[in-house]
């Protein structure tokens, strides 16, 4: 389209309703409405968050709350009780109340040693991708040995020497150390691939033209490219972090005095014939909860995928 000035000479004009083109964000939140398996994972994730906020504040009975057992309402069974909608356990803890306390702590575990683990993993995996020589080989070398590691062997040790003997108060935090320092390899393999193919990029070649440093090359304009693949991993993460934290406490070796589904599932296996319920509702959070993460972890894998098209 053009227009004619006062001169007689042709002059361009912008078309008008032209739309700007949409950002990576922007698209891959579009795409991301439209699936359906990410939707409900969101849902399932937002509705723990609730339950965990809900917890902290409005749940009937203080986390580890022996109260029932001296009303006389132990091993009270699930919707006999509106008070104990989910029931009692032998020792008078209301499973109701035990599982809103419990929620927040094993998101604690999972979002931290999930976020130990991108650290680890981000620096590694950047430096061990963008250089050369035997650093790099040294950086994926360590990776190899940690991947390898058994981890869970590991943390059932760890946790039985120094949460029973020596860090018995803070076991929670001491097992989301574990996880996130023994969490990072795969994060390390992910962003080091991308990095091997992004570095030889035109842009990448345009900023050491103009001597940028290594640091700002790796963490101002390769890194950033790197995260869409990194917020994949991460929720996948967060859900194995928060289902081998309840192994731990399942098996034994976690902390007794902090409220975990884990905790509630070890407590209520010992007597599951004449009180099921002890275990069955902890079950279907861990169930619900890491399904969440999963399902999420899929949509946004599809949604950041920057080889689909829409």
């Amino acid at each position: 389209m053009s227009a004619t000035s006062s001169g007689g000479e042709k002059r361009p004009v912008a078309a008008k309703g032209r739309r700007r083109s949409a950002g990576q964000w922007a698209v891959a939140w579009r795409r991301f409405r439209k699936n359906k398996v990410g939707l409900a994972g969101l849902v399932l994730v937002g509705f723990f968050v609730l339950a965990a906020v809900y917890g902290l504040f409005w749940a009937p009975y203080p986390p580890r709350s022996f109260d029932c057992l001296y009303q006389g309402c132990t091993s009270l069974p699930p919707f006999v009780n509106w008070a104990h909608p989910f029931g009692t356990e032998r020792s008078g803890i209301d499973v109701y109340s035990e599982i809103l306390h419990s929620i927040p702590n094993d998101f604690y575990v999972g979002l931290g040693a999930t976020a130990i683990s991108v650290v680890i993993g981000l620096v590694i995996g950047a430096l061990a991708g963008y250089r050369r020589g035997f650093a790099a080989a040294l950086l994926l070398g360590l990776t190899q040995v940690f991947l390898v590691i058994p981890v869970l062997v590991f943390i059932l040790v760890f946790a039985r020497i120094f949460i029973l003997e020596v860090a018995e108060g803070f076991g929670l935090s001491l097992i989301t150390i574990i996880l996130g320092i023994f969490g990072w390899p795969t994060i390390a393999y992910i962003v080091r691939g991308e990095i091997l193919r992004i570095r030889e990029l035109e842009f990448i070649q345009a900023e050491k033209a103009i001597g940028a440093s290594s640091g700002r090359i790796v963490f101002r304009h390769i890194v950033p490219n790197v995260l869409s693949s990194i917020i994949v991993v991460a929720s996948l993460l967060i859900a194995g972090n928060i289902l081998t934290e309840v192994v731990i406490s399942f098996l034994g070796f976690g902390t007794p005095n902090v409220s975990t589904l884990g905790l509630l599932l070890n407590e209520g296996f010992s007597s599951i014939r004449a009180t099921w319920w002890v275990s069955l509702f902890p079950g279907l959070a861990v169930v619900m909860l890491v399904l969440g993460f999963n399902l999420l972890g899929d949509g946004l894998s599809d949604a950041l995928n920057p080889r689909l098209r829409e």
